[in-house]
């Protein structure tokens, strides 16, 4: 059944009666209380978890089909006509358009899933957040750095169960990778390449390309079935166009986080988790046809991370649009990565190659390859897929391993990217705990960029006497 939501875009949403109803939980000076608080204990494992889809027109059915023997209690998404498959498949859930009011109205949700364009993951996820809503957000986490660091401070404050959609990590590829680095089988890595040899030209990505050049003159009448003004969200207004909307979107720096935010979020996993990198010490990027509207056609970006306890110094180099140099090692009739990309790390005794979701991990040169033992199962494997682990944890109390206290970090690093690219060939000297670039104070606007009138992320949460 269709539910007229009757509510304006800039609706007062249910995070603001959480912060005044309660107070277990605090947020700067709001309060959080996750819902298994309020009395009602954890959903036990042979229950039915009660999920709400927001942004379903897209990945986010995907996400869902995998979380279907759960009850799919709410479906949200801004344009019905892009969601009616979904809204079909899942007839008795209740529908809405905005994600405030399905928060405020309905009650019975234990948990979200958030597969909106990037620059709403922030504002949808902290919402869920502020209800005591579990949450499950597609990647890249979020849209800047600010908002990765607010997210990851105020979920481990609720206490509530978290994932990001980057699926192969919870795949058994990455953790061969990581246990083979932490065995020893390379050696020393210093440097790492990394890259993804798509494009976004022309802009609006080569899937769709409805246009080709910068910010479209035309004005189009906005569908019927669309609310133009919550899909723009806390971002910038602009005319309703279909060079951003239903999937063109990750091409323009408004909306989309480059394919650092697209692909690289899945690619630089494996280099995160296997080399424990935690925050870089300064980034630079080399970019091709720079503009205020549309992400470069390609784009080198150069990340530096110091010592990390007995692990050396290490260069990570992202390729967006390009290919790094073919390795020696690698036979001639080898596919280097994948058709998307992929990883490199080069260790003084030996070099590993894995595709973009970390599929394939391969020993270089062979011999190595067939001279090292499998290392011993040091990860606990993941037996169902990354949306079911989630859940499984939303009913057990169990955090997945890709919660936000690990998304929340590793995103930061992945969208400090974009901000080098706008600061192009420019080094930033970063100073991670601070959250500031401190040589080029210019770059600061970018970590945390202005929302719309009216939209907020909330309470602001830098200090963190739960830091562990």
């Amino acid at each position: 059944m269709v539910q007229s939501d009757g509510c304006p875009p800039q609706a007062h949403h249910c995070a603001r009666r959480a912060f005044l109803k309660a107070s277990v939980l605090t947020v700067g000076a709001a309060t959080i209380v996750p819902r298994h608080v309020l009395g009602q204990g954890q959903t036990p494992p042979s229950e039915k978890l009660n999920i709400a889809g927001i942004g379903v027109g897209g990945m986010g059915a995907a996400n869902l089909n995998n979380m279907a023997s759960q009850n799919i209690v709410a479906l949200c998404d801004v344009d019905f006509n892009y969601a009616t498959k979904t809204f079909k498949k899942y007839p008795q859930a209740k529908t809405y358009r905005d994600f405030r009011v399905m928060l405020e109205k309905q009650t019975d949700i234990d948990a979200v899933m958030i597969a909106t364009p990037d620059h709403t993951h922030a504002v949808i996820a902290m919402a869920a957040i502020q209800c005591g809503k579990h949450v499950y957000c597609q990647k890249p986490l979020t849209h800047n750095v600010y908002e990765s660091r607010m997210l990851t401070l105020a979920a481990r404050r609720a206490g509530v169960i978290t994932q990001m959609g980057n699926q192969g990590h919870s795949s058994e590829s990455m953790r061969l990778i990581c246990e083979w680095i932490w065995d020893g089988a390379l050696g020393a890595i210093r440097e790492v390449d990394a890259w993804c040899s798509l494009t976004y030209y022309p802009w609006g990505h080569a899937y769709w390309s409805p246009i080709v050049g910068r910010r479209p003159q035309e004005t189009p009448a906005v569908p019927d079935t669309l609310d133009w003004d919550l899909w723009i969200g806390p971002a910038p207004m602009r005319p309703y166009h279909r060079c951003y909307h239903p999937g063109s979107w990750r091409a323009w720096w408004d909306f989309g986080s480059s394919m650092i935010g697209d692909r690289g979020v899945h690619t630089l996993d494996p280099v995160y988790w296997a080399l424990k990198l935690g925050h870089p010490i300064s980034v630079e990027a080399s970019s091709t046809d720079m503009n205020d509207d549309t992400y470069p056609v390609a784009s080198i970006l150069k990340y530096e991370f110091p010592a990390r306890g007995d692990l050396p110094p290490v260069s990570v180099t992202w390729y967006d649009g390009l290919q790094p140099p073919r390795p020696d090692e690698l036979a001639p009739d080898r596919i280097f990565g994948n058709r998307e990309g992929g990883v490199l790390f080069k260790g003084d005794k030996a070099k590993l190659m894995c595709g973009v979701y970390g599929e394939s991990p391969q020993i270089l040169p062979e011999s190595s390859m067939k001279a090292t033992r499998r290392p011993p199962k040091t990860i606990p494997r993941v037996n169902t897929s990354h949306e079911m682990d989630w859940v499984n944890g939303c009913k057990t109390g169990r955090q997945p391993s890709s919660n936000f206290d690990y998304a929340g970090p590793y995103n930061e690093m992945c969208v400090l990217g974009n901000v080098a690219k706008r600061m192009n060939q420019q080094k930033l000297l970063w100073d991670g705990e601070k959250m500031e670039v401190t040589n080029l104070p210019e770059a600061n606007a970018w970590i945390r960029p202005p929302y719309r009138d009216g939209w907020s992320l909330g309470p602001e949460v830098i200090s963190d006497p739960l830091k562990r």
